[in-house]
């Protein structure tokens, strides 16, 4: 087990709110897309519901609901995430709203993790950079640029 861990890619989490407990299903194909193409490998996903007195609590596939077929991710569960975990990302959500908790190995980046680990480097952090942080930072400097803009359009 030990070697098959020299092997993996880096494993992130996603916590996912849904407001009002609405699931369209929309996103879920993409996700069965990511998976089947190898881009990642989902090691845990589990939906959750945070009660309106706060309390936080997982939800079964079929406690989902039937307009979305969950059948695929049956199984989707290594134990990893406990209640503790649960909490922690039941602090995230609003009262009255769920949450699909996603923890997945970025299969993408598998052989390059691989290779620095056996060169001895290792990832002494991370992090990422949300979609509004990144906006925000080119509306700022598109504000502060020259008038023509920092390069202009071909």
């Amino acid at each position: 087990m030990h070697e098959d861990l020299e092997e993996m890619g880096p494993v992130d989490y996603v916590i996912i709110e849904f407001p009002g407990n609405r699931m369209t299903g929309e996103a879920f194909p993409l996700l069965i897309d990511l998976v089947e193409s190898r881009v990642i490998r989902i090691i845990d996903l589990v939906f959750l519901r945070k009660e309106t007195d706060g309390s936080v609590g997982a939800l079964e596939l079929q406690d989902i609901g039937d307009e979305i077929d969950l059948t695929v991710f049956e199984g989707a569960s290594s134990g990893l995430l406990d209640q503790s975990d649960l909490d922690d990302a039941g602090a995230a959500l609003e009262p009255g709203n769920s949450a699909a908790v996603i923890v997945y190995e970025n299969l993408w980046a598998a052989p390059l993790a691989s290779a620095l680990r056996r060169s001895g480097a290792q990832m002494v952090a991370s992090g990422r950079i949300s979609v509004q942080a990144l906006l925000a930072s080119l509306d700022a400097t598109e504000s502060t640029s020259s008038p023509g803009g920092p390069v202009a359009a071909v």
